[in-house]
């Protein structure tokens, strides 16, 4: 059974959220909450696997309640669940941690799938989303910052050792990974550090 809490400002949405989820067999909603901070608290009382975020909302934000329910000893997962597909705000939630980010016209049975799939660990971006996540950090050029992640990576280091070197935090760092696999067209690290030394990026 997968536990989930939705997390939203507007009643409708939320009372909808949940009754979509419900009639599933192997989702449970646990909890329901109205703000960002409040998703935080009922975070850490029910312990769910995924957080369906809403990202504007009162006290605190999706961002700021995604990257706090994230610092947490075994968190949950996360996925964005809004309206807005802006690139910064698409940034600002994979950097804060979140495992997915989904628009709320996304069909029933997608929202579903995604919050399996993101029990799981899978990365869960709506198509829109994707394409542009990929536009905003396509370019042929990697970044200074990216070629130390990459060589720290080359090294043998986790991404927490990673972020501890460079005083950034862990998500920042899979942040710089996931511009790095696609400016690079592959698919994990082991590649990226290959292509790389081919490049002439890493010595």
């Amino acid at each position: 059974m997968i536990r989930v809490l939705v997390a939203d400002d507007h009643p409708v949405v939320r009372s909808g959220l949940v009754g979509m989820l419900g009639v599933e067999p192997d989702l449970e909603v646990v909890g329901e909450a109205d703000d960002g901070a409040e998703a935080v608290a009922l975070s850490r009382e029910l312990a769910p696997d995924v957080v369906l975020m809403d990202l504007r909302m009162p006290v605190l934000d999706g961002v700021g309640a995604t990257t706090r329910i994230r610092a947490a000893e075994s968190p949950p997962r996360v996925v964005v669940l809004t309206t807005y597909d802006t690139d910064a705000d698409i940034l600002r939630a994979v950097e804060a941690g979140a495992t997915g980010y989904l628009l709320k016209d996304t069909p029933r049975a997608d929202l579903v799938a995604g919050v399996r799939a993101a029990a799981r660990g899978q990365t869960v971006l709506a198509p829109s989303v994707a394409t542009r996540l990929v536009s905003s950090v396509r370019t042929d050029r990697l970044t200074p910052r990216e070629v130390e992640v990459l060589t720290l990576v080359a090294s043998g280091h986790s991404n927490a050792e990673i972020g501890a070197q460079l005083f950034i935090t862990e998500a920042t760092v899979k942040t710089h990974l996931i511009r790095v696999f696609t400016k690079l067209d592959v698919q994990d690290r082991t590649a990226a550090v290959w292509v790389a030394r081919e490049q002439g990026w890493l010595r």
